[in-house]
This record gives C-alpha cells, sequence and structure tokens, in this order.
C-alpha cells in the first residue's frame, strides 16, 4: 500500500482560483442562455465567488462558504420557493460541464466521475428543495463529496 495522500478533488482541479474561473465563465454564458438567465436573473457580481467557495468546501477545501455564508443551511435558503424544474437542473449541468471543458480542468474518468456525480446529487437536490413546502434544518451539514462517493436518501 502506498504512503502516498490522496488528493482532494478541491486539490485535483487546481484550488479555488480554477473555481473562481469556472464560475465566472459559467455565469458570464448564462446571461445568454434563454432557459438560465430568468433564473439567474437576480444574481449579483458577487454570486460567482459565492457558488466557488460552497463547490470548494463541498469537493474538500477550506469552510470558507461555511464561515462566511452559513453552510448548507444558507444554500438551501437560496433554492426555497424557486420551482426550479428538471429541464433547468439539466440546462445547468450541460454548460458547467461545457466550461470545465472550455478552461481545460482536468479531464481524467476519476475526476470527471465525481465532479458529474456531485452536480448530478446537488442539483437534484436544489429542484427538490425549490419545491413548495420546504423548510430548512438549520443544523444541516455540508455535504463533502470525494472521490467515488455514494450517497442515499437514508444518509440525508
Amino acid at each position: 500500500m502506498s504512503d502516498t495522500a490522496v488528493p482532494s478533488l478541491y486539490d485535483w482541479l487546481g484550488g479555488l482560483p480554477a473555481l473562481q474561473r469556472l464560475t465566472e465563465r459559467f455565469y458570464q454564458r448564462v446571461k445568454d442562455d434563454a432557459q438560465l438567465a430568468p433564473v439567474f436573473a437576480h444574481m449579483n457580481g458577487e454570486h460567482p465567488a459565492h457558488v466557488a467557495a460552497f463547490l470548494a468546501e463541498v469537493l474538500g477545501g477550506p469552510a470558507t462558504y461555511s464561515a462566511e455564508h452559513g453552510g448548507h443551511p444558507h444554500m438551501v435558503r437560496q433554492h426555497l420557493n424557486r420551482h426550479l424544474s428538471q429541464e433547468q437542473r439539466r440546462a445547468w449541468v450541460a454548460p458547467l460541464l461545457d466550461t470545465a471543458d472550455e478552461l481545460d480542468m482536468p479531464d481524467d474518468p476519476e475526476f470527471r466521475s465525481a465532479l458529474v456525480g456531485y452536480l448530478e446529487w446537488g442539483s437534484r437536490l436544489a429542484v427538490l428543495n425549490s419545491q413548495p413546502g420546504v423548510t430548512v434544518d438549520a443544523d444541516a451539514p455540508m455535504p463533502k463529496w470525494g472521490w467515488g462517493e455514494v450517497k442515499g436518501p437514508w444518509q440525508g
């Protein structure tokens, strides 16, 4: 067995600078997308940086989003009563992955599998949390995603 430490997904993709490039470029693209532009019309200039910090924490980076914005409960609150659809969810995931390709983020199968797994899982949670009647669990932990993650509804 090797003594080499396994890097986090955050470290593998290049840390916060890489995530900031990803979210900045992605949200530039969103403005021109007929399906997504209305969803993000309320977005302020800090939104890409907030999303980058959230993704950084989820993928194994520093807990800046939790410290500065309130962690996962805050993210859930951002989706309450937005009535997101599966079509909008898919329209969000696909160009985000296209942007990762455009920016030459790692494209090895292991990393991309983990990234796609998180984006699918997290975006489906966003759709669920955007429906009527959802409440926020103030103690909900920040999701943590790594290599080969499998989540289930029994794990919250």
